[in-house]
């Protein structure tokens, strides 16, 4: 189900810059700030927009990885010291208290399994380091049906419990593996938007790898422009622009990560309930929501849910969502629920 980053942070991560910034010809000067890093085994990208006169307090970077370090000390899986890794690694059944932050997290996970009938699930890491998109390395070699068998009686998300007060966790075998790659870029970068706004800076584009958070508009005084990138290996073009105003976008898709066997590709979006990778009849899958954290997990959800029933998902939630399909002559189909028409180019 989940996406996994090209050097080692998380087991399951999304796809990297499955979203590009359009271009925009300059007309003035432009007074965007921009600053960028390492993060969660990618980067992190902030352009930021001042008011005129306005300023960024002196140590802005640094609080920008402060902020960064302390969310990779809660969720990475690939850090055995991180919280995550720890409470994976308790052998416990009983509730375990964890900062409020990761119960947060966890919560919002367990809601998007239980509203994508468990095409989200965030316990499916057993399945993706079993087919070699985890922290260990690569394998490229498709299971066995046996090994897939034993790696699925370790998911379900219905293992796992939460608690709000006091924050705590509960895993009902032992041997259950939380995994959070598919939603804690789309945290991060919620919590880097929460800091440009206490800073008081009201237009910027934040994005993390391919999760992005838009607000305002861009130097050019023009709304933020993003193009969502046609779904094909080894190339970098544009399939549409959007304008998504002041919300969250986040790309999944299969063509980035994956690799080949006997003329046939297995990506790395699992599907937890068959234990495999998602047919490729869908290329892509973009949403467009509110918060970061949201648009991660959805877009990965509808992903693994496939083709049809991602679809009858997005549309029973009102979903503003794009799904980019490719027809047996490899031709590429769109197809979007009415609530993301509002943010195409036309």
């Amino acid at each position: 189900m989940m996406k996994r980053l090209s050097t080692p942070f998380y087991s399951l991560a999304l796809l990297l810059a499955v979203l590009t910034f359009a271009a925009c010809k300059p007309t003035s000067p432009d007074p965007t700030v921009r600053f960028t890093g390492a993060t969660m085994g990618t980067s992190y990208d902030l352009k930021l927009v001042p008011l005129p006169g306005q300023t960024l307090p002196a140590d802005f970077q640094t609080q920008v990885e402060a902020l960064l370090t302390r969310i990779n000390k809660t969720l990475s899986t690939y850090d055995p010291n991180s919280e995550l890794s720890r409470f994976n690694q308790n052998p416990g059944v009983d509730w375990i208290a964890v900062s409020p932050e990761l119960q947060q997290i966890v919560a919002e996970g367990l809601r998007t399994s239980e509203l994508s009938s468990g095409a989200f699930d965030i316990t499916v890491g057993p399945l993706v380091n079993l087919w070699g998109f985890g922290p260990a390395p690569r394998r490229d070699q498709v299971p066995s049906d046996a090994e897939i068998a034993q790696a699925r009686e370790r998911v379900g998300y219905w293992h796992l419990s939460v608690r709000e007060e006091p924050p705590a966790l509960k895993k009902d075998r032992a041997d259950l593996y939380v995994d959070l790659s598919a939603i804690a870029k789309g945290y991060g970068v919620d919590q880097l938007a929460a800091l440009v706004d206490a800073a008081g800076i009201g237009n910027y584009l934040v994005s993390i790898a391919g999760e992005i958070r838009a607000k305002g508009h861009n130097g050019q005084a023009q709304p933020w422009t993003l193009a969502i990138e046609k779904p094909v290996a080894g190339q970098r073009a544009v399939e549409r622009l959007i304008q998504p105003g002041d919300h969250s976008v986040s790309t999944s898709g299969d063509y980035r990560n994956f690799f080949e066997q006997n003329g046939q590709r297995y990506s790395h979006i699992i599907n937890p309930r068959t234990g495999r990778p998602v047919p490729q009849t869908l290329a892509s899958v973009t949403v467009v929501t509110d918060r970061s954290m949201i648009a991660d997990a959805t877009a990965t959800a509808l992903m693994a849910a496939g083709a049809e029933f991602g679809f009858q998902l997005a549309t029973d939630h009102r979903l503003a969502a794009l799904f980019i399909t490719v027809d047996p002559k490899g031709e590429f189909q769109e197809r979007y629920t009415s609530e993301f028409e509002q943010y195409l180019m036309q």
